[in-house]
């Protein structure tokens, strides 16, 4: 393995010919599909990896700068697409890494073949004609929390995002890996997230798009996933599901998993 497979952690598995490249969100990492994984690996070759500053990442490859924008970490995904001589891939992008998959699709189109979006927002903060959920002192107040006690801020944070209670499976993984992130970076990987706005970006992108969204998320309203099928620069879907909480995936398998199989192995054109 190279430098950027290893500073990523990237696992290959299986040996299909189709490529699925898998990405977390925020506070998590590549454990996140654990449920995913094993309905995958007998007809695909997956690509998983752990964004920079996951808490399996080492701290010190943490660049602040880079990561001030959501493009470091879109680069970062080229690199590895790059390391591992990916041609053409299914991307499947969870919370803030389905906006890092767009950027990257825009950036080198001929590699995605689709975009399968988890729980996505171009835009977390309320603005004119657009609802994303948050005010500006919403953030203020959350980045001060962040600041203020990481470890009392995770506690909180993790059953309000998963949509379960403290003793559920589910809140204790997330749990787990947003406290196993050092607190400085947190903090800088939330402002970053929390203060994009790729609004202009996801016009440009040309991949189809398959838009998966809980009914109810803490996160990411609705309203946001039909904003997404709206301005999209591509095709694409939106399906909402009966899931609660902003990581499905990991909370309510038995409900996501067989629709997220069913958008990665069919296209919108073929609906």
């Amino acid at each position: 393995m190279g430098i950027v497979g290893d500073a990523h952690n990237v696992r290959v598995l299986g040996s299909g010919q189709q490529i699925i490249v898998l990405a977390h969100g925020f506070g998590t990492d590549q454990s996140v599909w654990k449920h995913l994984v094993p309905h995958l690996v007998d007809d695909y070759r997956l690509v998983m990896y752990d964004n920079m500053g996951a808490g399996t990442t080492n701290p010190d490859y943490f660049d602040f700068e880079r990561y001030s924008t959501l493009e470091g970490y879109a680069y970062d995904l080229l690199a590895i697409l790059e390391e591992f001589q990916v041609e053409s891939c299914i991307f499947v992008g969870h919370s803030v890494s389905a906006m890092i998959g767009a950027v990257a699709a825009v950036l080198r189109p001929e590699l995605f073949t689709k975009l399968v979006m988890i729980a996505a927002s171009p835009r977390y903060l309320n603005d004119e004609g657009y609802y994303g959920g948050f005010e500006q002192e919403d953030l203020e107040q959350l980045f001060e929390a962040i600041r203020a006690n990481y470890k009392a801020w995770c506690s909180g944070f993790a059953p309000l995002a998963v949509g379960g209670d403290m003793d559920s499976v589910a809140v204790q993984e997330f749990s787990r890996t947003l406290f196993n992130m050092r607190p400085d970076i947190a903090l800088s990987v939330a402002q970053t997230i929390f203060q994009s706005d790729m609004r202009q970006v996801i016009s440009m992108v040309r991949a189809p798009c398959h838009i998966l969204q809980s009914v109810k998320d803490l996160a990411v309203p609705v309203v946001v996933s039909e904003y997404l099928h709206q301005n999209l620069g591509a095709e694409s879907i939106v399906e909402v599901m009966s899931s609660d909480g902003h990581l499905p995936q990991l909370s309510s398998p038995e409900i996501v998993i067989p629709v997220l199989l069913r958008h990665i192995r069919h296209d919108i054109s073929a609906k």
